[in-house]
């Protein structure tokens, strides 16, 4: 598959297992799994006509590694970014020290006031790594990178999570854990 396809699939595919699984008549778990073969006939069903290989290829190939499969390889399910209701069943996690959010310029003054919120999702989610932070607000403009200070969040009591591909989670980040990169 060539890197345009597997762009469109994996963002079929995000669309439908964070989002809007009911618009290709789908039912995701509570924990967020569906049978790979009920998702790959919904998605035939829908117009997007994919072999499982595909499928492997996709999950494989996603740069983000937005999506994975259980144990079994029977079932799959987005990693995180869910706006449907869902629960990872995540543990908790001890972040390292400093966690990075990317944001674009309009946003910082709102966040600086009032934190980070999951806004349409169900966590906050934060990277481990500057790049990666500088990649995510670079999708909406030049970015700006915020520096979270996890450790004096977790001694402040705050849980945090890490999903399947690395992303860190929390319910909210205060604006008091919060300083902008120079």
């Amino acid at each position: 598959m060539d890197k345009n396809n597997l762009i469109r699939v994996s963002k079929r595919l995000s669309r439908h297992l964070r989002h809007a699984p009911g618009d290709i008549g789908i039912t995701l778990t509570p924990d967020g799994w569906v049978d790979v073969g009920t998702l790959l006939a919904a998605l035939r069903r829908n117009g997007l006509d994919l072999t499982r290989d595909q499928l492997d290829e996709v999950v494989e190939g996603n740069d983000k590694r937005r999506f994975a499969f259980d144990e079994s390889g029977l079932r799959i399910r987005a990693s995180q970014g869910h706006s449907v209701d869902v629960d990872l069943a995540l543990p908790a996690a001890t972040p390292p020290g400093t966690l990075y959010h990317g944001t674009v310029a309009r946003f910082l003054d709102a966040i600086l006031s009032e934190g980070l919120r999951p806004m349409k999702r169900h966590a906050v989610h934060l990277s481990a790594n500057l790049a990666t932070a500088r990649t995510v607000g670079g999708r909406r403009g030049a970015p700006v990178v915020l520096l979270v200070d996890a450790r004096g969040m977790t001694a402040a009591g705050h849980e945090f999570q890490v999903s399947a591909n690395g992303v860190w989670l929390t319910a909210a980040v205060p604006p008091g854990f919060l300083r902008r990169l120079p």
